[in-house]
């Protein structure tokens, strides 16, 4: 692995996972390949940014304030937490976003860390040029992160295994997948590995 990578693990929460208020579909499935990913990463000391939805109660990115989606990953609820099988190391840095209540913030690099650093000045601080993203939801924050990235400077490589998607309408994940390798994003599945 290159020292100038850095794994980005999205919104794997358990309001998106089976049982959650906003249920990703085998959302579940994600897990025990990121946490191989967590194991290469932090084996080789590169960064592992762990990021999550952290609402407020009352915001507009939810139905009943005018939103599209039910209410989920509201601060400090059980809702917000990691998955308990997901396997963040002490040394994973937490990127939080969507915390104000007029916020949709669907990509990471609209979050910052527990001292207020946005992601991209964060990763510029670590000299991170390739990020390896994985996590939910391929159609949402997956994308947005990816092109954001893209656009950014950094060179993305999805982690297809790794990633699930809304799929509202049947076809979305495959079009987010597609509209991020148009962008630039680089598509690796598990059996690929050796790329790493």
């Amino acid at each position: 692995m290159q020292q100038k990578q850095a794994l980005i693990v999205v919104d794997v929460q358990n309001d998106f996972c089976p049982g959650g208020a906003l249920a990703v579909r085998d959302a579940d499935a994600v897990i025990s390949i990121l946490n191989r990913y967590i194991g290469k990463f932090s084996q080789a000391c590169l960064p592992v940014i762990a990021t999550r939805d952290w609402h407020p109660a009352k915001t507009t990115h939810f139905k009943n304030f005018g939103g599209l989606w039910p209410a989920h990953c509201v601060q400090h609820t059980k809702g917000a937490e990691f998955h308990p099988g997901l396997n963040l190391g002490a040394e994973a840095i937490v990127v939080s976003k969507g915390t104000a209540p007029d916020e949709d913030s669907y990509s990471a690099f609209q979050g910052v860390d527990s001292s207020g650093v946005a992601l991209t000045e964060l990763l510029r601080q670590l000299g991170v040029e390739t990020l390896y993203v994985g996590g939910l939801a391929t159609d949402y924050c997956v994308k947005d992160t990816v092109l954001d990235g893209l656009k950014r400077g950094f060179k993305a490589v999805v982690l297809g295994d790794a990633i699930r998607g809304v799929d509202v309408h049947p076809t979305d994940s495959r079009q987010a997948l597609a509209e991020m390798n148009d962008a630039g994003a680089i598509t690796l599945n598990t059996i690929e590995e050796s790329r790493l």
